[in-house]
């Protein structure tokens, strides 16, 4: 029997079939070879299914040469969350500058070398392999977010590659097992910690509601108001969610508004938490609060206005407080490295994430990765400059040290002792 319309026998075209499946399956595997992070619109999975061996290294100790040391960072330098990423930079670059116009360290100067994940961890995943394997980076530093973190933290501790001062609070990085990871700010189990401690004594809030986003950052931070609120006997009156990298927070608006809170606990960046803000505020008048990854300066950017009277979280100092001697000196290590750079708190972090990896270097005269990391985990105490960083058995986050801020009339982002009705 032919087919009427092609002209081929029956098993003519059950090869050509046969054939055309082959070639599709070609096609495919070519295409899914292809790294990550090459096509722009593609979506990635949060958990990778499995780390592969790793490459043979030309080096006996990665990243580490006669006149440098390079540190790799995988951020987001595109899309909605990348002043984040831009202002971590610029603090770790300004440190390292710092450093690098006194000599280096040992002799090393410091060089840091960084890749755009877009804040999608896919991406996160395919660069720290990247940077690890290819640019044979001694250590990540100063990685941005939760879900990115989470997708690059099994590959460095399974490689014993530094992971140092990640830009998140997440529990999950706090676990002692995870022996290549060194966090320097307090976490965000801490900050909604804080609080819901200042709503229910500054303000006797009861009515709390929740937005965040998506996924394990916005768990980690929902959880740790759900436990700040068991803790007192309370429930959140609503909480509901927007997807990463958007800002499509129209149902999230909607079900907070009808639930008609007391506060509204933001676990964002910063786009989708200001427009949360305004267009709630077009039906109710609640008291804002954010966890510090949201990035103070951009939100109050992106607020304008309407920016007055959004309290933040922060775990670094404001980035104007002379009288800490490190702050001093992150302002005139930025002044020196970029004039036009305007100071703010994620950079502040960034610079302190960069000074941590300098104090690393400096207890090892001919560092190797094993000495780096028991340099900074054994070490009693840490003072960068007047800012003291706790480690031991253990206990893998330096600083436990939590501020509440509030964006004033002027756009400043100051520092507050207590809550005060905002409306």
């Amino acid at each position: 029997m032919t087919n009427s319309k092609a002209g081929l026998p029956s098993s003519g075209m059950a090869a050509f079939a046969v054939f055309a499946v082959g070639v599709l399956l070609v096609l495919v595997a070519a295409c899914s070879s292809e790294a990550p992070g090459n096509d722009p619109t593609a979506t990635a999975p949060e958990t990778p299914p499995s780390t592969s061996a790793p490459a043979t290294s030309g080096q006996a100790n990665p990243g580490i040469f006669d006149d440098r040391v390079v540190f790799g960072q995988s951020a987001a330098f595109t899309g909605p969350a990348q002043a984040l990423g831009h202002a971590m930079r610029l603090g770790i670059e300004a440190a390292f500058h710092e450093r690098n116009q006194a000599g280096g360290v040992h002799g090393r100067m410091l060089e840091l070398v960084t890749m755009d994940d877009r804040y999608e961890p896919g991406f996160a995943y395919a660069n720290t392999r990247d940077l690890i394997r290819k640019e044979q980076v001694f250590g990540l530093i100063g990685e941005v977010g939760t879900p990115t973190s989470r997708s690059a933290a099994r590959l460095v501790d399974s490689e014993a590659v530094p992971f140092l001062a990640p830009f998140t609070g997440a529990g999950f990085l706090r676990n002692p097992e995870l022996a290549s990871v060194v966090n320097l700010r307090a976490s965000y189990a801490q900050e909604t910690e804080h609080m819901v401690e200042r709503l229910r004594d500054d303000l006797g809030v009861t009515r709390v509601a929740v937005m965040y986003q998506n996924d394990s950052y916005g768990q980690s931070g929902l959880n740790g108001v759900l436990e700040a609120l068991g803790r007192r006997g309370l429930e959140p009156v609503a909480t509901w969610y927007y997807e990463r990298n958007s800002s499509a927070v129209k149902a999230a608006v909607f079900h907070i508004a009808a639930a008609n809170p007391e506060a509204v606990v933001m676990i964002g960046a910063y786009q989708p938490v200001a427009k949360a803000i305004s267009l709630l505020r077009e039906d109710i008048d609640p008291v804002f609060l954010a966890v510090s990854f949201v990035g103070s300066n951009a939100l109050a950017l992106e607020l304008g206005d309407e920016a007055v009277g959004v309290y933040i979280t922060q775990v670094v100092p404001p980035p104007d407080d002379t009288g800490t001697p490190a702050v001093a000196e992150y302002l005139a290590a930025l002044g020196s490295f970029d004039a036009s750079a305007e100071p703010g708190f994620v950079s502040l972090e960034g610079y302190l994430a960069g000074r941590l990896a300098i104090a690393g270097l400096e207890a090892c005269e001919e560092p190797t990765r094993e000495c780096f990391l028991a340099a900074l985990r054994s070490s009693e105490s840490i003072d960068l400059s007047g800012i003291r960083l706790q480690y031991g058995p253990g206990d893998n986050q330096g600083s436990d040290e939590v501020i509440m801020t509030v964006i004033d009339e002027t756009g400043r982002v100051v520092p507050v002792a207590t809550l005060e009705e905002t409306s």
